[in-house]
């Protein structure tokens, strides 16, 4: 059996294959990636049962379970996201810039893929098939390893998708590993991966950045906070609040902190109580909390600083916007944070201040997401700021090389007191 480099190796070889491959190629492997999926979704649900069963037995929480478990509508939501990133304008070899240095002579920055992307994620196996449908229209090829909770699911994944793509793009593209040895082990090749994605904790992403040389796109925790302004329109905000909590409380875009001014509290924060019993949300309240919701549990600093992953969430009542973006400020994890407010200056400071990949106004945190962006689908949400932020889509797979075009030119020409001049003349 091959070794994990060598492995790697044929996967560099069609990564080359692949980033010269024709647009229709792609858009034609993703539908053949849809339909494969779509066929064979008994064998893949089958697998995940397996997957499921075993995290049960093993005490996994309720939060890892949600994402593990992959439903009919949660395989009908990753076709229609590949299908989705197929009518997408082909990423490769779109044109950034264009300058004339001089007459005739083109400067052009123009997009081409990355190259090997490794990605390790949690055992989500939507994700895994964003994440390769994501690869294949960028023309890059991609290393999985999922958690190993999901490891059938993902193995059936990964199979189903190979043999599928095998008949329309030729080369190796796509691998799945497994064991921890092979991701240490993956993480010393910087001559055969050119980037890592990682998707987790705190300290497992600052453990990847701590242990490789190759260039790391991170994203950890998703501390996201919603402050209600003084301003807002209380049944909007509650209307934001419970569906920023409860649409899907295990994603890392769902809100896990709320904060009120005091002058909207009083009105506010009964009606959220009531609602939040009813949806059995355990809420952590500060003083002025508790004392509008008797229910609420005295919150420590430490409410303020979790990722709660479930139906449960810290709020704080606080005197003015900028209480509440110095509050974003030392909690936040830079992921997703939003205002509701009526005063289109509370919103411009908020939009300027709040220092977040994703920065919403009168809206759910949810709407964070590569599909509602419109991105078709994305490997992560990105607190980093160099290369990617935000949700990563097709652009944030992207790198890009300066093709210059001449017609003899010598850098002589232009050099001492006679030299040419270069005029620089922007074309686009």
């Amino acid at each position: 059996m091959a070794s994990l480099e060598e492995r790697i190796g044929l996967l560099r070889k069609g990564a080359a294959v692949l980033a010269a491959s024709s647009d229709e190629a792609r858009k034609k492997a993703l539908a053949a990636m849809a339909d494969a999926i779509d066929r064979e979704r008994d064998a893949v649900k089958a697998a995940n049962a397996e997957d499921a069963e075993a995290a049960r037995r093993e005490g996994t929480s309720d939060a890892l379970l949600h994402r593990l478990v992959f439903t009919d509508s949660k395989i009908d939501s990753a076709i229609d996201g590949l299908r989705q990133l197929a009518s997408l304008p082909d990423p490769i070899g779109r044109v950034r810039e264009k300058r004339e240095l001089d007459p005739g002579f083109i400067l052009e920055k123009v997009t081409f893929p990355i190259g090997v992307i490794a990605m390790i994620f949690e055992a989500r196996p939507d994700a895994l098939v964003q994440i390769a449908g994501l690869a294949l229209r960028s023309g890059n090829a991609v290393v999985l390893k999922g958690g190993r909770e999901a490891r059938r699911t993902n193995r059936a994944l990964v199979s189903i998708i190979a043999s599928a793509v095998s008949g329309v793009i030729e080369g190796e593209w796509i691998l799945g590993i497994e064991s921890h040895e092979d991701v240490d082990a993956l993480l010393g090749m910087e001559k055969l991966i050119d980037l890592i994605i990682p998707r987790g904790s705190n300290s497992f992403v600052r453990y990847v950045m701590d242990h490789t040389r190759i260039p790391v796109i991170g994203h950890s925790d998703g501390i996201c906070s919603v402050y209600v302004d003084a301003s807002a329109d209380a049944d909007m905000a509650l209307r934001i609040m419970i569906d920023s909590k409860t649409q899907y409380p295990a994603a890392c875009n769902a809100a896990e902190t709320f904060l009120v001014h005091r002058a909207i509290a009083p009105v506010l924060l009964p009606a959220m109580g009531e609602a939040f019993g009813r949806l059995g949300i355990v809420i952590h309240g500060d003083e002025e909390t508790a004392r509008l919701i008797p229910s609420a549990i005295p919150a420590t600093e430490d409410d303020y600083h979790t990722e709660y992953l479930a139906l449960e969430c810290a709020v704080k009542v606080v005197g003015s916007i900028d209480e509440a973006i110095e509050h974003i400020a030392e909690h936040s994890s830079h992921h997703t944070d939003a205002i509701v407010t009526s005063d289109d200056g509370a919103k411009r400071r908020f939009f300027q201040e709040v220092d977040s990949a994703d920065v919403f106004c009168n809206c759910s945190t949810r709407f964070a997401d590569g599909f509602r962006f419109g991105l078709g689908a994305e490997v992560g949400i990105s607190t980093s700021k160099i290369h990617a932020r935000g949700p990563v889509g097709l652009d944030g797979l992207m790198t890009t090389k300066w093709l210059l075009s001449g017609n003899g030119e010598t850098v002589a020409e232009y050099s001492g007191q006679g030299g040419k001049r270069f005029h620089h003349k922007e074309l686009m």
